[in-house]
């Protein structure tokens, strides 16, 4: 745990001993009444907690945000949408994490029309599994900002949701693609055209034909990764990294 989250509402209040935070900080980092740890409010500042007291009622602590102003921010959100074409649920989790990991700012999960229709229906998504990977992956990144979620039913649909029309898009694709990820990445960079991307990346059966010309119809540009057949997954991690980095923000 590289920073402990809490929620507005939970500030000021003490932590039942028994919340996975508080066992973490009591059991694994040996700490106790004085002692200060990472901690910041999702959403919003990060700082120093104090612990001013652990008994029957919980542990009790004060907040203080970090007096320098880029440290407080927390690690802002890159401008980076992803689309990505529903994966097995095991998967997801791995995905998610590690997405909210690098600061993507939006995630779309979407139906496509060969993906499979039942991993829409995963409980990750309705239990709040999803949201608790969210926070992992943030918490793992020492981060406070905790990526947004959005599930839609098609391409089509969350092609509108992502607000594309504003940003550099891009979709992975290796039947159709006119050039591979890094030379479109140049030329965008080139054009000045990196201030925010939207990369859509299929499902583990890929795009139709119909939805490569829906993308190209809505100025998506479709490149490859080289001629191996990835796991959505690693294509999203691995996509995200090659994207952050050309945008300057893993340098």
């Amino acid at each position: 745990m590289n920073i402990c989250l809490f929620r507005q509402d939970e500030m000021g209040k003490a932590l039942p001993l028994g919340d996975e935070r508080a066992k973490h900080i009591v059991k694994v980092l040996k700490k106790g009444a004085g002692d200060t740890f990472d901690a910041g409010i999702i959403g919003g500042k990060a700082g120093v907690a104090t612990i001013t007291g652990i008994g029957d009622g919980g542990m009790s602590f004060s907040f203080e945000p970090f007096s320098d102003e880029e440290r407080a921010e927390g690690k802002m959100l890159r401008p980076l949408t992803l689309i990505v074409g529903f994966p097995r649920p095991i998967q997801l989790r791995r995905l998610l994490r590690d997405v909210a990991g690098l600061g993507a700012e939006l995630i779309i999960l979407s139906g496509t029309e060969l993906g499979e229709k039942s991993y829409m229906e995963s409980n990750d998504i309705k239990d709040g599994a999803a949201l608790r990977m969210l926070l992992d992956g943030t918490v793992q990144a020492a981060s406070t900002h905790v990526p947004e979620l959005v599930v839609a039913k098609s391409l089509r649909e969350a092609v509108s949701i992502s607000g594309c029309g504003s940003s550099a898009n891009v979709a992975l694709d290796n039947r159709r693609a006119t050039k591979s990820l890094g030379a479109w990445l140049f030329d965008e960079s080139e054009k000045g055209a990196l201030s925010r991307v939207c990369a859509a990346i299929g499902s583990e059966r890929g795009w139709t034909e119909r939805e490569r010309d829906f993308l190209e119809s809505a100025s998506f540009s479709l490149c490859s990764m080289g001629n191996r057949v990835l796991r959505t997954e690693t294509a999203v991690t691995v996509a995200s990294s090659i994207i952050l980095d050309r945008m300057g923000f893993l340098n």
